[in-house]
């Protein structure tokens, strides 16, 4: 028996609110957390929420970054590239200010066709952990950062990678202006319309923020109960900012490292965790040694998160240009280590009290899958609780001076400490980590294969 998805009068409802839509998106994500499927017309929408669903290939969701399908496992050619069933997910879909005709999105997640989830589907990967948790009675609250780079649209065109001028001023920056409030008002009509279109589309964004190179922006998305929710809107804001840029000419990325010598940009996921009375089990008396509540079970996170943190490595810095971004003294975590209101460490708590005790994982680049990265907070936090794994001692000061758990940063040693572990295993499922492990090595394979101008500039001439 085929799953229905819930709530069919949803699709009903929504096209007696907008008569004028003609099409809708129906939005996959991948490993990669880039967003796969087709265009649905309007009379068809139907069908993602009743019994017949809309069929996919599975190998949709395990192709590499370019979108060919990886030829070292049997998902996409020698299994004949089988179809699955698609449904909607509840409460996602919405319209879209961005295109000429008047179109919708939906977010939809696959299974098979006795109705069990497919086991590449990153939202089910994400459920799987969920499931573990509430099997404690304790349900994680999540928020997640995005930092991203907004770039000149004509430039890029021709390959050449700069911060975008303002529309308004014509300026472009050229250094650092962290949290300077103008450079925002230089983008005020890009924020702007973002902002109009996270309202229509029922996404929480809290806050814009300059960030740390000129070009970088920071988004904050408003805490959720539901941490699955929470990775839906994550996926769906970075669409909404992507697709605004487009509108106004301009490229908005996510790549962990688009300079060289500016600061990469990070998915920074903000967790706690609730007891079934509703009361944040992270909270506890002050640890003097930080100035902030760390309760014995947030404590025991800690560990877990330290344990699990070089296997999750991969899915942290899932390509070739992830690894640009770890470099000690940037902000970007390459050690497994804790501590209070530190901004060099990987694990940082930045709550003053038991209400707001959470756990901030920096470790993350914003290319990162979000429900990827969410598994393995996740799956690392229940590690440390049920097994009551004690952390090593909080830093203090600059973490990239102290001693801490090395972490592999270097992709191919990341893929292989991935595959080889055997916590995130765990919770993940042997097929699915040795999918991602292959799919990932296909293309690190492929791209360490590649000639690069770098080749050129160093060796054409001097060997």
């Amino acid at each position: 028996m085929l799953k229905q998805s819930a709530g069919v009068t949803e699709a009903e409802s929504f096209l007696v609110a907008h008569p004028d839509i003609v099409a809708v998106d129906m939005l996959v994500p991948d490993m990669n957390g880039i967003l796969r499927g087709k265009q649905l017309a309007r009379d068809y929408l139907g069908k993602l929420y009743n019994h017949e669903g809309v069929r996919l290939p599975g190998s949709i969701y395990l192709l590499d970054s370019t979108g060919q399908n990886v030829t070292t496992y049997d998902y996409g050619t020698r299994d004949g590239d089988p179809d699955y069933f698609c449904f909607a997910v509840p409460e996602t879909l919405a319209p879209v200010p961005w295109s000429k005709r008047p179109t919708g999105q939906v977010l939809a997640s696959m299974y098979q066709g006795n109705g069990t989830p497919f086991f590449a589907d990153p939202r089910h990967v994400l459920s799987a952990v969920i499931e573990r948790l509430a099997e404690l009675r304790l349900k994680p609250t999540i928020a997640i950062e995005y930092e991203f780079y907004l770039l000149d649209g004509e430039a890029a065109a021709r390959d050449e990678i700069r911060p975008a001028a303002s529309p308004s001023s014509a300026f472009r920056a050229h250094q650092t202006n962290v949290y300077g409030v103008d450079d925002l008002y230089e983008f005020e009509e890009l924020l702007s319309d973002i902002h109009a279109a996270c309202q229509l589309q029922s996404l929480p964004a809290e806050t814009f923020v300059s960030e740390y190179a000129a070009g970088q922006f920071e988004i904050n998305l408003h805490h959720c109960e539901d941490a699955l929710k929470a990775c839906d809107q994550a996926i769906l804001l970075e669409r909404c900012i992507k697709q605004m840029a487009r509108h106004h000419g301009l490229v908005a990325t996510f790549m962990a490292k688009p300079f060289a010598e500016q600061a990469g940009s990070g998915l920074h996921v903000h967790v706690s965790m609730l007891d079934e009375n509703g009361r944040n089990v992270f909270g506890g008396p002050i640890d003097t040694r930080i100035g902030r509540p760390v309760s014995d079970t947030m404590r025991h996170a800690i560990g877990g998160l330290i344990a699990a943190m070089p296997e999750s490595m991969a899915l942290f810095a899932p390509n070739a240009n992830s690894y640009r971004r770890l470099r000690p003294g940037t902000y970007a975590p390459t050690r497994a280590n804790w501590g209070g209101d530190n901004r060099t460490v990987s694990l940082r708590l930045p709550g003053q009290d038991e209400k707001s005790a959470r756990i901030e994982h920096r470790v993350a680049g914003a290319d990162a899958n979000p429900y990827l990265v969410t598994a393995a907070v996740l799956a690392g936090i229940h590690y440390g609780i049920v097994n009551e794994i004690e952390p090593p001692a909080p830093v203090v000061g600059d973490a990239y001076a102290q001693h801490a758990l090395e972490m592999p940063v270097r992709w191919s040693r990341a893929l292989d400490v991935f595959h080889q572990g055997s916590i995130i295993r765990s919770y993940l499922g042997d097929r699915y980590t040795d999918a991602f492990a292959t799919a990932r090595r296909f293309e690190c394979e492929n791209f360490h294969y590649q000639i690069q101008p770098l080749d050129y500039q160093w060796y054409l001439r001097n060997v």
